[in-house]
């Protein structure tokens, strides 16, 4: 059956492309390797934080399919590819799931197909990588079939901004190419911005994603010496963005997590140091903000060395182990290096997160809270609130807790309460 679009890749970026598409009237095909995944969204079950099941048995009543099938992609008007792009091992990107899904394209490309890749990745890549294997189908982009990019910017939990309201950036292989992957998208959201071409588009994703990352550097390194200084930096930050121009807030916390802010500025680091000097700004924000966990365990310690008690056999009890609020995503999450010190220096952890029922660290179990919280509270030594969701109410938990150590900001200052 002919479809409008086929995504390749059904998680936190392909299944919100697809939904968006379906209500603008598209007929969408979804291609996930994962047959977990396909079993799960053919049955009328999300597995994302974003859509529920309801949303996807609408998709279902509306004509969608999951598939891992790749001959689907021969009946496709357009092709978008919404793969993950890790770290390697050495710290750059690897685009083995993009290289491999670029190769299934190709296999099945057909003249007059709009492709477009979506995963976040260096300047060039869609150019150097996609176009070369894409083009072993004997087909030409720009001539046979359109290539653009388009940067993916969907946030996990945001109530406000979705696929259909957020600015779409679109920059294509040749301007043919980009008209085309602006009309494509146009049917599926409000605003679509057209880019030079593909590496003005793939740069606009990473100068998004490190301008977060070096500003939360910027307010993490703050908070250590505010702290040795006296000065409640939470305070200061809140004093400063009263100022109406000029100036954007940015809060400390343990860490950065997700799939962008702790990855995305690594790739345009990589990219960077091909032409022979080091991106200093990336990789120094990379320094401090993967030291952040470690300097969390440090004040942890120092607060139970100040109430007579060591964090050696202490119970330590971690509020939120998500890597963002009020989402169960737990990609590239801080809780995880927090956990590490923490039992390297004989504390007996366990977690409360009203999003998370079972979690390991490096292969072992993490104890889940049994109580009711405010009970798990009142028997540890100390708690620390790595993720303020929403659902936790903040009075209930400075009631009952002996000690916290509070990383959001989010507690009032007194004395059995500190903030990072």
């Amino acid at each position: 059956m002919r479809s409008d679009l086929v995504v390749i890749g059904l998680g936190y970026v392909g299944l919100p492309l697809a939904l968006e598409a379906i209500r603008s009237g598209m007929t969408v095909t979804g291609l996930d390797r994962d047959e977990r995944t396909v079993e799960r969204l053919n049955a009328g079950t999300s597995h994302i934080d974003d859509i529920d099941d309801e949303s996807v048995a609408g998709m279902r009543a509306a004509g969608f399919t999951a598939t891992a099938d790749e001959q689907v992609i021969a009946d496709a008007a357009a092709v978008v590819i919404c793969v993950p792009t890790p770290l390697s091992p050495h710290g750059g990107p690897d685009l083995t799931m993009v290289e491999n899904a670029c190769a299934v394209v190709s296999r099945n490309l057909r003249p007059g197909t709009l492709v477009v890749l979506e995963s976040t990745t260096y300047p060039g890549t869609t150019d150097e990588i996609a176009r070369p294997i894409l083009e072993r189908s004997g087909l030409t982009a720009g001539a046979d079939f359109h290539l653009a990019f388009s940067p993916e910017r969907v946030d996990p939990g945001n109530k406000f901004y979705g696929i259909r309201n957020t600015p779409k950036v679109v920059g294509g292989y040749t301007p043919a190419c980009t008209a085309v992957a602006a009309a494509f998208y146009s049917k599926v959201v409000d605003s679509v911005v057209q880019a030079a071409g593909t590496r003005e588009a793939e740069m606009a994703k990473l100068i998004e994603n490190t301008y977060r990352h070096v500003n939360i550097a910027l307010v993490n390194e703050m908070a250590v010496f505010c702290h040795e200084l006296g000065i409640d930096l939470w305070d200061a930050i809140s004093c400063a963005a009263t100022k109406p121009f000029g100036f954007q807030a940015f809060r400390p916390g343990p860490g950065v997590g997700g799939h962008c802010i702790p990855i995305d500025p690594n790739y345009l680091a990589h990219k960077v140091r091909t032409l022979g000097y080091p991106f200093r700004m990336v990789e120094l924000a990379q320094e401090i903000n993967t030291r952040m966990p470690r300097y969390v365990v440090e004040r942890a310690q120092h607060f139970l060395d100040r109430a007579g008690k060591t964090l050696s056999g202490a119970r330590v009890l971690l509020l939120g182990v998500t890597y963002k609020a009020d989402i169960a995503d737990q990609r590239e999450t801080s809780a995880r290096d927090v956990v590490k010190r923490l039992r390297a220096l004989g504390a007996n952890v366990s977690f409360h997160d009203p999003y998370v029922s079972v979690w390991e660290v490096e292969g072992a179990v993490v104890p889940a809270a049994v109580a009711e919280l405010p009970q798990a509270l009142e028997q540890t030594d100390l708690a620390i609130l790595l993720q303020h969701h929403r659902s936790y109410d903040i009075d209930v938990i400075e009631r009952h807790v002996p000690l916290l150590l509070d990383t959001r900001g989010s507690a009032r200052p007194q004395p059995h309460v500190e903030r990072l």
